[in-house]
């Protein structure tokens, strides 16, 4: 079962007729009553509405949830002994995945089959697995059961693993991992993760260690593993004495909608100097089409969005220069936002080239914000394939903050990324916060990241704000019904470890 069901579910076909395909493909079910009886007895144990109705629909006309449980149909309707699961929840908002989640877990239960969930996310592991296997550049580096794994990490990269994930149960510091992974053909001899590891010893360097068991069914590849470990990574920055300073971005009684539909209504929120206001709320909710009105990149609004007490007209291409530079957009997927045709420092330097700089500025610009985001200048003459998902991440957040501006709208920006990564981001946007002033609007669905990294948040449904306040009462104490469920339905370590 793929990562993204939009792409291997054929656009131009309705889902009734993939479905057929494929228990014709293995020639399963014998007539085609019997495949359409299999097909619909399929569409019922995964959630689905089983009319002609529904069957005769296209992709294009499921939500991504529907979607994703298509193709559980699909990978369920031969009656298979092993299901391989590649990120199937990755992208999907948390009440949308508990579903898919709850389906896999009653498919595998009821029809007896083997699955194989691959999964960035610590989160749902410790909700669904029985073992977990950590992988570290090509090989296994600990494995054993779920519980004995999270309570006692004993490889020093899955004890990073754990300690970057954040946790909607409590507000945690996650903390990252400094360099990265070699890829295939420049990895080094001996113990890959060497290079990154605290306890590295002359001896990692020589040959990859050996699997050895660490109690019960646990075992780990590291020379290290049966000793008692003390927490060995770096401490987390403290709590900042950061200020909050004067509103300035403020969103009264916005109202937008899609040719003539409206899906926002009525929203209105401010976002101050040096402050982080989290925009949360399932699929659907409108939390991107605010986002993307405060950024000028929407048409169909009505209301008010004042930028230092300024009205802004609709759309960027209207706005002042000043007001555009101003507030800067960091898209979800940072590789399609990057053109791959040019390199980074070209990317990076085109807001200033428009903006009149001469090439000597510009050229010493650039250098400074990849410095900002922590990455050399040589990273300049690079192309976007030649970076890992982080590293775009990172050039995507140069290229905004170029410019200098005030505001920071981060749409979706560490929802593909691994814990690791996600940490690194996350307490680079953190430290930018402090040192420029920034104030950031961050359009998530992910709630415990929104703990770790929010001051203030926003919860949307159905286009409307329904709780707003600062991060640790609504996460920790929610008043409204829309926002407890949402926290219900987000899986935690800490609950699954109690």
């Amino acid at each position: 079962m793929p990562q993204d069901p939009a792409s291997s579910l054929n656009p131009a076909l309705r889902i009734g007729l993939q479905l057929i395909e494929v228990l014709e493909a293995h020639d399963f079910g014998g007539s085609h009553e019997a495949r359409k009886a299999r097909i619909k007895e399929m569409m019922t144990e995964v959630l689905l509405p089983t009319d002609d109705e529904y069957l005769e629909r296209y992709p294009h006309q499921l939500s991504g949830g529907q979607q994703q449980r298509v193709g559980l149909a699909m990978a369920f309707a031969c009656r298979p002994s092993v299901i391989v699961l590649d990120e199937p929840t990755t992208g999907l908002d948390v009440s949308t995945q508990e579903h898919v989640l709850k389906t896999i877990r009653q498919l595998t239960r009821d029809h007896g089959v083997a699955a194989l969930y691959i999964t960035h996310d610590l989160a749902v592991i410790a909700d669904l697995a029985d073992d977990v296997a950590v992988m570290y550049s090509g090989r296994v580096v600990e494995q054993g059961e779920v519980a004995e794994i999270f309570k006692n990490p004993a490889h020093p990269y899955t004890r990073h693993l754990v300690a970057a994930a954040p946790d909607i149960a409590g507000k945690k510091a996650i903390i990252g991992l400094a360099g990265r992974a070699q890829s295939p053909g420049k990895r080094p001899v001996g113990c890959s993760f060497a290079p990154r590891c605290e306890l590295v010893e002359d001896a990692c360097r020589v040959e990859f260690p050996k699997m050895v068991s660490v109690g019960g069914r646990q075992s780990a590849a590291c020379i290290k593993a049966t000793q008692v470990a003390s927490v060995i990574v770096r401490s987390a920055k403290p709590e900042s004495t950061r200020k909050i300073g004067e509103p300035v971005i403020e969103v009264s009684a916005v109202s937008a909608g899609y040719s003539g539909n409206t899906v926002v209504h009525e929203v209105s929120l401010t976002i101050r100097k040096g402050e982080c206001l989290a925009l949360v709320g399932e699929s659907g909710s409108g939390k991107t089409t605010v986002s993307r009105a405060i950024g000028g990149l929407h048409r169909e609004w009505t209301g008010s969005i004042r930028l230092n007490g300024r009205e802004l007209k609709t759309m960027a291409r209207q706005r002042a220069v000043t007001d555009r530079l101003a507030i800067q957009y960091v898209f979800q997927n940072p590789y399609g936002s990057l053109n791959p045709r040019r390199t980074v420092g070209d990317s990076i330097v085109r807001p200033l080239v428009i903006d009149g700089k001469s090439k000597d500025d510009a050229r010493r610009a650039v250098l400074e914000v990849l410095d900002k985001v922590s990455l050399p200048g040589s990273y300049a003459n690079k192309y976007p394939d030649q970076l890992s998902g982080g590293e775009r991440q990172r050039i995507a957040i140069a290229r905004a903050l170029v410019s200098e501006p005030e505001v920071l709208v981060c749409d979706e920006v560490t929802s593909a990324l691994d814990v690791l990564v996600q940490a690194a981001i996350v307490d680079l946007l953190s430290d930018l916060r402090r040192q420029l002033g920034l104030a950031m609007l961050f359009v998530t669905h992910n709630l415990p990241l929104v703990r770790s990294i929010a001051d203030e948040v926003a919860v949307m449904s159905e286009g409307r704000i329904v709780e707003v306040g600062p991060s640790e009462s609504v996460i920790g104490n929610p008043q409204q019904q829309y926002t407890q469920s949402l926290i219900l339905a987000t899986p935690s370590i800490e609950r699954s470890m109690r």
